[in-house]
């Protein structure tokens, strides 16, 4: 924050919300998925203007944040890298410097997360991580929901859980280790030799809320929650074949999944590959809540504008 702005609440990483704004933004979410289910109108963002900032490509993060707005009755202003390289055509301040000056609220997904740090830095208004190389919060919002959803009332029921984490070390297994410190349950993490995660990245201080593994299957045994991720992200494709080879053992399929408890649930954050990070029986299977999971992107970040435009509602 530079001196002489008004204090911002940005979203950045997920342990920049403590577990009680949690709370309150899954109840948010409950109601306003709610009243777009019984086609109620709701829209308490007219005349706000979220600009969204992309770097990097996606289909998901764009459909649920420019419905999202226009379902709240706001509008929306859409950059990729043809309109706004950030860095490139002027400094990034420079650029939030502009861009904050026209618009309520700013979403952006990049590379680096020392964009999106830069960029807030110097932003009027409230930015959100939609995407970097190091975090995703908004996913991990949505699949904790999602969670919330099917498995109990309130955030309270994540307490004691256990999530497993099969496959790569990267901005999801970051954020889940985050979501677990902050919301009291326990992640077991597996990857490949070399893809391992980094504890400094990730920005955990308490150990206790992860453990490794280097069976998967270990990982996955008597998980609340089992949830994986592509094998190569955006960024590393000339790593494919590699990473192919590597990760050959960390498909999860019916066999981990059993290991898991009866009821376990499984989640992707999409796009999959089924046959590479999961089989096409257990993606598409009845402990799959995939679409749930996808949809429900939308209504959190729904919530979260919300929370982030206007605080707390009653």
């Amino acid at each position: 924050m530079k001196p002489g702005m008004s204090l911002i609440k940005h979203y950045l990483q997920f342990k920049d919300l403590r577990a009680e704004e949690y709370a309150y933004l899954f109840e948010r979410t409950r109601e306003i998925k709610k009243r777009f289910k019984n086609y109620e109108k709701y829209t308490p963002l007219t005349d706000r203007t979220l600009a969204m900032i992309f770097e990097k490509a996606s289909t998901r993060t764009r459909v649920s944040f420019e419905a999202g707005m226009y379902q709240m009755g706001g509008s929306v202003v859409h950059l990729t890298t043809g309109d706004s390289q950030l860095g490139r055509s002027e400094p990034i301040e420079d650029s939030a410097r502009v861009i904050s000056r026209m618009v309520d609220i700013v979403m952006i997904r990049t590379y680096e997360q020392t964009k999106i740090e830069r960029f807030a830095a110097y932003s009027r208004v409230p930015v959100i991580n939609g995407l970097t190389n190091e975090y995703h919060p908004c996913q991990i919002l949505a699949d904790l929901f999602t969670y919330v959803e099917h498995r109990g009332t309130n955030v309270n029921c994540l307490k004691g859980k256990v999530v497993a984490w099969v496959g790569d070390g990267n901005n999801m297994a970051n954020t889940w280790l985050q979501a677990a410190e902050v919301l009291g349950f326990t992640v077991h993490v597996s990857t490949p030799s070399g893809y391992e995660i980094d504890p400094a990245i990730a920005g955990v201080k308490n150990p206790a809320c992860y453990k490794t593994f280097k069976d998967p299957m270990e990982a996955c045994h008597g998980a609340d929650l089992v949830t994986t991720d592509v094998w190569t992200s955006m960024g590393w494709e000339a790593e494919n074949e590699e990473r192919l080879k590597a990760f050959a053992d960390w498909r999860v399929d019916a066999e981990m999944m059993a290991a898991a408890k009866p009821d376990a649930l499984f989640m992707h954050c999409l796009p999959a590959h089924r046959g590479e990070e999961v089989t096409a029986d257990v993606i598409d299977g009845p402990q799959s809540v995939v679409w749930d999971e996808a949809e429900n992107r939308m209504h959190v970040q729904k919530a979260l504008m919300e929370y982030l435009l206007l605080g707390r509602i009653g």
